[in-house]
């Protein structure tokens, strides 16, 4: 009778605005919903703002208007606009006894504020006045707001209250107080480490919702350190096997499963627990198999189960018998109409093919569809499974479909994936070189410069070395198969740049290597290339190089070289550049066109880029040079090294070298700060920092010194003279109580070493699978990724007609190899290892309560976890920068020097190219020494 007179009165509400609201917040409502554009309902919105700014300044305003008013402002929120004129009425409303009005307070704030926020230090009184409150929903709604505003500053504020609830008689507080531990870990672990026990504990909760809220924080414990939980594998067995045995109450079915939730949470335990652990995983397989044969897999929540389950069994050790359920699984996912079904049965197959690889033969056709199937999420799915199951068998047939894929899509990340796996594919299980030179040029013609520069680098390496064995002939077709095939795409318009590098490179090396082409017209080809991509000074650098090689080849073997007049107006062109890089080759083929076959043999020798370069560090061959420099008045170099020991010992302002060098950046670390004590008396000179005035020091440090320094330079007394920036004080005097490391800027300074989308409708159940007539082109190509013998994926193609591997990399296993095993993180949870309880046959849940008495005995306030306190120790790895500055200071004046001789004579000087090939006969890296001659020449 009483709940139909509450009825009532709310019906009567509701005529009036609506159980408990005005019409006027009903209005404000149907007229948002209204609106005809953004604009109308900003300016509802605001006009909203301005009448609740206006009556929330009202005094006495009714405790039932104000609760409306929040909502109002809660609605305002949502809507994307401020309201923060308001969240101070929202948190004085948490202090009002009414348990209405404070959970709508409550509710507002957790809506308005976050953690830091500034209004959360008001809160937290008020928290811990509910958290001890008689009223249970009170507590509940205090736990709540605990979190999500509780940050880790106020965490000790209320940790000892939520620790109490714990053992609450209702198991709804209890509940919120396992999530709220659960936040305070996540937030802070070092906090609540000492508390970890408190879940095994709650683990054995007679309530199955505390239970299931207790396997949060344990799979998330679980995960930071699998070895210290080995001991509960047995009760979470038990635990799963209850579950699905309906022992729990029937309000925990959901779509007539029991408890699917808390089995999915328990499954994903129990793969981490069974990982490579045979004893552990031989407990699991029984409670597994019964879920097989007990999911309804007409539900979308059974289907959750049934995958959730092959990722447990794709993690712990193989059982051949569960093997064959997963694959029975996924077959019915594969046969559905469901686009989720199929995309969890590729994503299962995945998983079992790194176990099983003749699991993916039997569903051929299946994968076949889904290849084809117009959703791009499924076929991406997809594609990532024939990436998992390529060999050397099916390679050609995977790459290709995966290029055809990377063409008819316009997703730049997802092309970069896709070619970045094509070439990954290509280099691992490649027929032929002659194979993978050509999917090397689709790849670099639609993926564009999204391909990794060093792929290009290990093409050009790989047509240089050849099959690597003493084959010329085979090495002489490999070159002249890339450049027939250069030659047919270097016409294609807008070929990526990175591509167009390649091609030069290769025409400039074995263009005419096979004289089956002219060096006239490969040399017009190239002038093409430089000219149609005018723009691109890479592009153009690497074709002037090429034509510099093509030339350099004609004049060596004695034939004469006519300069194409397109080639004669690029090169007068480039002499003109305003990019001193073009420029300078363009001087350096010029010069190169006029000289001798010898010279030219030694500048630029006939494919010789894969040569080994032994360099001079010490670039001893230009010894003559310098001191013949020196001899005509130039500065010897002095080493950073001689030059900071220098300024130690010699006056700083001795020298104007000196002076000139107190200006450049320096690089090591500040003075680390000196223990107090009383003041040594030294006779050493301390260095002190010269700014634009100067100081003097009254102390005694050296008298000689100190008066030499008076008769030379006029100083500004400043000691006992005020600071007028900076801290208020006095200047101190100079102290020698340490004699630090002189900077080069006079500066004193101490150098320190130191998830699956459900589907909206129900999926159909029945998966009989029907018999139509099966297209040849699909079996075809079933056959083709599917056929073969199953060997393993380690197969290689012959050493004679193998693609070779690049050189100074390791040899990359065919087969794919699980997700390797990182090891655990520092244990900061651990809290040692507990007694294994026994497991009873009669009521597993009894079970646990050894765990809850051995751990309780003393009331469950010891604290195990001071025997685990020891952090790991953290080593910390310093290199020196001034090593690596003096060395860097070397190499760039040292080749500035060398650079401006060499070009001081003039760009067309024979003597000039002469040298050049002395270096390179000597053994010096090109690259190290300016000239841009052999920037590119050597791949």
């Amino acid at each position: 009778m009483e709940q139909l007179k509450t009825i009532g009165r709310e019906l009567a509400m509701g005529s009036q605005g609506g159980f408990g609201q005005s019409k006027e917040f009903l209005d404000l409502v149907k007229s948002i919903g209204e609106a005809r554009s953004k604009a109308e309902e900003d300016r509802i919105v605001l006009s909203e703002i301005d009448i609740l700014k206006r009556r929330l300044l009202e005094p006495d305003v009714p405790k039932r208007k104000m609760k409306e008013y929040i909502i109002r402002l809660v609605y305002i929120e949502m809507l994307g606009h401020d309201a923060s004129f308001g969240y101070i009425h929202a948190v004085k409303m948490t202090h009002d006894d009414n348990l209405l009005l404070k959970r709508t307070g409550y509710l507002a704030v957790t809506l308005f504020l976050n953690e830091d926020h500034d209004l959360i230090i008001l809160i937290v009184n008020t928290i811990q006045k509910d958290l001890r409150s008689d009223n249970y929903l009170v507590v509940c709604a205090a736990l709540n707001a605990i979190c999500r505003l509780i940050n880790e500053e106020t965490i000790p504020a209320v940790l000892p209250q939520v620790v109490d609830l714990l053992n609450h008689q209702k198991e709804a507080v209890r509940k919120k107080a396992i999530m709220a531990l659960h936040r305070f870990h996540r937030k802070s672990p070092s906090s609540v480490s000492h508390l970890v026990s408190n879940f095994r504990k709650r683990l054995c909760d007679n309530d199955p919702g505390v239970m299931g809220a207790t396997l949060c924080p344990l799979f998330d414990l679980i995960s930071e350190d699998v070895t210290s939980y080995k001991d509960l594998v047995s009760s979470f067995v038990s635990i799963l096997k209850q579950v699905t045995e309906r022992r729990l109450p029937k309000s925990y079915d959901y779509h007539s499963m029991p408890a699917p939730f808390i089995q999915i949470k328990l499954l994903k335990i129990m793969a981490l627990l069974g990982s490579g652990d045979k004893s552990a995983s031989e407990m699991m397989y029984m409670v597994l198999g019964d879920l097989f044969r007990k999911c309804d897999s007409s539900t979308n929540i059974g289907n959750a189960i049934l995958y959730e389950c092959i990722r447990c069994i794709s993690c712990i050790l193989p059982n051949p018998k569960l093997l064959e359920a997963a694959a029975e699984a996924i077959s019915k996912f594969l046969k559905s109409d469901s686009h989720n079904l199929k995309y969890m049965g590729i994503d299962g197959l995945g998983r079992l093919i790194k176990i099983s690889p003749d699991i993916a033969e039997q569903h051929q056709l299946a994968v076949i569809d889904c290849l084809e199937d117009p959703d791009d999420t499924l076929k991406r799915k997809t594609f990532e499974l024939l990436y998992k199951m390529t060999k050397s068998s099916n390679v050609e047939v995977i790459v290709d479909r995966m290029i055809d894929y990377m063409i008819s899509i316009n997703d730049n990340h997802y092309k970069t994936e896709i070619a970045s796996r094509c070439v990954e594919l290509a280099e691992q299980f490649a027929p032929s070189n002659q194979w993978f030179i050509q999917i090397m040029n689709k790849v670099f013609e639609h993926a564009g410069d999204l391909v990794n520069i060093k792929v290009a680098h290990n093409l050009m390496r790989l047509i240089a070395e050849g099959f690597g064995e003493d084959d010329d002939d085979a090495d002489s077709k490999l070159r002249l198969s890339a450049v027939e095939s250069y030659l047919k795409i270097i016409s294609e318009p807008k070929l990526p740049s990175l591509f167009l590098q390649v091609i030069s490179w290769v025409l400039g090396e074995y263009g005419t290597a096979d004289g089956k082409y002219s060096a006239s017209y490969i040399s017009g080809k190239l002038c093409d290339v430089a000219d149609a991509y005018s723009s691109d000074e890479t592009v153009k650098g690497y074709a002037v190089s090429a034509l510099m090689k093509i030339y350099a080849f004609e004049i060596a073997s004695g034939r004469k070289v006519d300069v194409l007049p397109e080639c004669q107006s690029l090169i007068e062109e480039l002499l003109a550049s305003h990019s001193t890089d073009l420029q300078q080759r363009a001087y350096e083929l010029q010069a190169l066109i006029a000289l001798d076959a010898r010279a030219v043999e030694s500048i630029i020798p006939l494919d010789a880029s894969c040569e080994d370069i032994e360099v001079d560090k010490d670039l001893s061959f230009l010894n003559g040079y310098i001191q013949q420099a020196i001899e005509s008045g130039a500065q010897p170099y002095i080493s950073e090294r001689e030059r900071s020991g220098m300024f130690e010992t010699t006056d700083y302002h001795s020298n104007d070298h000196h002076e000139v060098t107190s200006h450049a950046l320096r690089f090591e670390a500040y003075e680390l700060p000196k223990p107090s004590g009383p003041p040594e008396a030294s006779t050493e000179l301390v260095p002190v920092t010269e700014p634009s005035y100067y100081t003097e020091s009254h102390q005694p440090i050296s008298t000689s010194l100190a008066s030499e320094r008076e008769s030379s330079e006029i100083k500004l007394r400043l000691d006992g003279v005020k600071q007028k920036w900076g801290r208020p004080s006095y200047q101190p005097t100079t102290s020698a109580s340490s004699t630090p490391q002189q900077a080069a800027n006079g500066t004193t300074t101490h150098s320190d070493g130191g998830g699956v989308g459900s589907s909206s409708s129900k999926p159909r159940s029945s998966y009989e699978s029907k018999k139509p007539e099966v297209d040849p082109e699909k079996q075809r190509l079933a056959a083709s990724l599917f056929g073969g013998s199953s060997s393993s994926r380690t197969d290689r193609k012959s050493s004679s007609g193998g693609h070779k591997p690049a050189k100074g990399t390791a040899n990359k296993p065919a087969t794919i190899p699980k997700d390797p095993v990182q090891p655990p993180p520092p244990d900061l949870l651990d809290f040692g290892e507990p007694t294994a309880t026994t497991v009873a046959a009669t009521d597993p849940f009894k079970e646990l309560e050894g765990l809850l008495d051995s751990s309780s005995q003393d009331g469950g306030a010891t604290d195990v976890m001071g025997l685990y306190s020891d952090a790991a120790p953290v080593i910390t790895t310093t290199t020196s920068v001034d090593s690596l500055l003096s060395e860097l200071s070397d190499s760039s004046k040292g080749n500035s020097r060398t650079y401006q001789s060499q070009t001081s004579k003039g760009p067309n000087s024979k003597e000039a190219l002469e040298k050049d090939a002395l270096v390179r006969q000597m053994g010096v890296n090109p690259t190290s020494q300016n000239p841009t001659l052999f920037k590119d020449l050597l791949g």
